[in-house]
């Protein structure tokens, strides 16, 4: 495709509409040819917005969050949650945990409360749980 749209782009008058999308894409071709060495990389956008149409839905209630103070309590949520989701990590149960336990936690430990890594905390015990049942 690089090669073809190299080609084809000498064809077109300066002035041509579709020149402009043409150098656009050869301009970032390393990174919309990304994807082809991380398969975790997705050809489309349709992720992203399949995890913001809550958001959008909600559109109207925002309006509602009173101050700038309060929409930016708002995002920070929406985020927190959206990160639990990616992380496979059950919103709900993280923040009553994270609420539980953040006032007693040292400062120098807050890293523990991150939804990865309390994950990975909560799978630790859950394995030793296992283990000191099995013996």
């Amino acid at each position: 495709m690089h090669e073809w749209l190299l080609r084809e782009r000498g064809t077109f008058s300066r002035s041509s509409d579709v020149l402009k999308p043409m150098n656009y894409m050869l301009s970032r071709w390393a990174d919309f040819a990304r994807f082809l060495d991380d398969g975790r990389i997705c050809l489309t956008n349709n992720a992203a917005e399949r995890a913001l149409r809550g958001v959008a839905l909600g559109r109207r209630a925002w309006t509602f969050a009173g101050s700038q103070r309060g929409a930016d309590r708002a995002a920070v949520m929406l985020t927190s949650i959206t990160t639990c989701r990616l992380n496979d990590v059950d919103p709900k149960a993280w923040l009553a945990d994270v609420l539980a336990r953040i006032s007693d936690l040292p400062s120098s430990r807050l890293h523990e409360l991150l939804p990865w890594e309390w994950k990975n905390l909560r799978d630790a015990e859950k394995l030793a749980g296992q283990q000191t049942a099995a013996a």
